[in-house]
Order: C-alpha cells, then structure tokens, then sequence
C-alpha cells in the first residue's frame, strides 16, 4: 500500500479572487505564483501550492477546511495580523501540553469567513 505523506496543494474556495489575493498575498504575506484565468489563483506556503478559486460546481464560499499554518512568536504574529484587517476568531492560547513542547492554536477569518488556524510548538 503506497502511504501518502506530502501535501503538494490546498484549494479553498473563495467569493472574489482578488480581495482574497490582497489577503493571503498582501496580508499573510505567502508568495505569489500565478493566475490562470479569472477565476483561479496560485500562491506557495513554504512548498505548499495554496489554490484560490470562485465556486465551480464543488466547495462552498466559507464552508472550506481549515489551514494551519506553523508561526513563531505566535501572540505577535496573530496581534500583527489582526492589527493589518485580519478577523479575530480566537486568541491564541495553549491547546495541549505535550512531553516536550506546548502546542499553542490562535484563530482568524479570511474575508469570507474561511477559517485560518496559527499554530506554535513552544518549546520547554
């Protein structure tokens, strides 16, 4: 059985792909790669391809997974992003003591109310 271990690409489905591009580009700050039509944007998230796309027959504006994405210094960076127009769902706060590290979750909304999840390994 082959085991699957690599993401390569995440899509989430948005309303408008610009605004949503002035959010994961110009807010969160990911790398833009390219547009192929007026309905599809790529971006990288350190290797992995985030897609941008309108509804097209599947996904639902706002009803999408949630993206975690690994930060450092976790209450700044969620504070910065808040200061910038980024939604506040949830500061961030411990979610689990492991053996050798805190796991710390913090929440916010994209422009259509897609969930995005900042996530710390803080080290004891």
């Amino acid at each position: 059985m082959t085991k699957l271990a690599t993401i390569g690409q995440i899509a989430i489905t948005v309303s408008d792909i610009d605004l949503a591009l002035a959010f994961y580009r110009d807010l969160l700050g990911l790398d833009f790669l390219f547009r192929a039509g007026p309905h599809l944007a790529f971006l990288n998230a350190d290797g992995v391809r985030l897609m941008l796309s309108t509804p097209q027959g599947a996904g639902a504006v706002g009803a999408n997974s949630v993206l975690y994405f690994k930060v450092a210094a976790i209450e700044a960076t969620h504070a910065a992003l808040v200061a910038k127009g980024a939604q506040n769902e949830r500061a961030p706060q411990l979610a689990a003591q492991m053996p050798d590290h805190q796991l710390w979750l913090g929440f916010l909304r994209d422009p259509d109310g897609n969930l995005l999840g900042l996530m710390e390994e803080k080290r004891d």
